[in-house]
């Protein structure tokens, strides 16, 4: 749903989410230009020649990483002697501040790793040398980002998400929110903050 500045223009968005044909929670107030950002900086992630590509050679598996200055990034890590979280939390949207309380609502993403054993040529067998090991099988890592919704009474839904799942997700988020609002810049986000109003993700 549109938010809207004192003169009654809007410039962001306010997420309601929907279960079922009624309303379950609202969150992210003003979350537009977030998710856009995301979306960005997941498109990024998942192009060949990326950071992520040298590490995640299947596009479904590429994730960005948590952006400078975030509680997760490697400066504040390194800062406090920390190793950076392999699996980033990518959004946690409640009213207007994280630590709301989760009666109105939350909807949260966090980037999950994951481990299946694909057996190889030789699964049998009693010795063990690295050249049979490798013909056994191997380790196959994948990444998938969970996204759970919870809603005002408490109850909540959860989905496992490919990034291109998570890419296409922010596509239809954007979509609507533009639909009504316009396209979501950071311009249009600073006017709003200009207008005097208080809140913030």
């Amino acid at each position: 749903m549109p938010e809207r500045d004192r003169s009654g223009v809007p410039y962001e968005i306010t997420l309601e989410l929907y279960r079922d044909g009624g309303r379950f929670g609202v969150v992210g107030q003003r979350c537009g230009y977030l998710l856009a950002a995301l979306a960005g900086r997941l498109a990024a992630a998942r192009r060949d020649g990326s950071p992520q590509a040298a590490r995640w050679p299947d596009p479904d598996d590429r994730f960005p990483d948590p952006p400078a200055g975030s509680p997760e990034s490697c400066t504040r890590c390194r800062r406090r002697r920390l190793q950076p979280s392999p699996d980033p939390e990518l959004f946690d949207l409640r009213y207007r501040d994280r630590v709301d309380v989760v009666s109105t609502g939350e909807l949260r993403c966090t980037v999950r790793t994951s481990s299946v054993w694909l057996p190889g040529a030789e699964a049998g067998g009693d010795s063990w040398s690295p050249a049979r090991s490798r013909r056994r099988g191997r380790w196959r890592l994948a990444r998938r980002a969970i996204v759970e919704a919870w809603g005002a009474g408490g109850h909540g839904v959860r989905a496992v998400l490919t990034s291109r799942q998570l890419a296409e997700f922010l596509a239809a988020l954007l979509a609507e929110a533009e639909r009504q609002i316009g396209p979501i810049s950071g311009e249009m986000l600073q006017a709003g903050r200009g207008t005097g109003d208080s809140g913030h993700n």
